[in-house]
């Protein structure tokens, strides 16, 4: 699971880095939470949370069904 995670992330990496942010996965928990750190311009953004909710999440989501959400620490 957590290649695929991971090459889902690569897919969406390059909109983050377009406005100067990046996304690193840190943990998988074992109840499907994927555990993220948002960083340069992502991180502390005020849209980081809805980037990370509605576009993050719901492309891990339906790119890897066993995940159930997306956190950022």
């Amino acid at each position: 699971m957590k290649d695929r995670v991971e090459a889902a992330l690569n897919d969406v990496r390059p909109s983050l880095q377009a406005d100067g942010g990046d996304i690193e996965l840190v943990e998988i928990k074992d109840d499907g939470t994927v555990m993220v750190k948002l960083m340069g311009a992502c991180n502390g953004c005020p849209m980081s949370q809805m980037t990370l909710k509605q576009g993050v999440e719901n492309y891990l989501k339906k790119a890897v069904p066993e995940v159930k959400s997306v956190e950022s620490v």
